[in-house]
């Protein structure tokens, strides 16, 4: 199941940056390595809501900087909803 969340969070961050899947790695940070704009921060967090859904608490999900760290906070958020 871990890897299926990866696997989704690489997708949704591919797709909507617009850049090659294989540069979406757990440590590709969305700014500096995939050139994620601002609105485009804001939009993937609205996609990863969608695609796993979960609600984002804003502030804590802009401040997500790579991948892997995307990965992490949705696994949270998950294994929070599940109580």
């Amino acid at each position: 199941m871990a890897d299926d969340i990866a696997n989704r969070v690489k997708k949704v961050a591919a797709e909507l940056l617009k850049v090659d899947r294989a540069k979406v790695t757990d440590n590709a940070r969305f700014v500096q390595d995939l050139g994620a704009a601002s609105i485009q921060s804001i939009e993937l967090v609205a996609a990863l809501e969608e695609e796993f859904g979960v609600e984002m608490d804003q502030d804590d999900a802009l401040s997500v900087q790579s991948v892997g760290d995307a990965t992490t906070y949705v696994r949270k958020l998950m294994a929070e909803q599940r109580g």
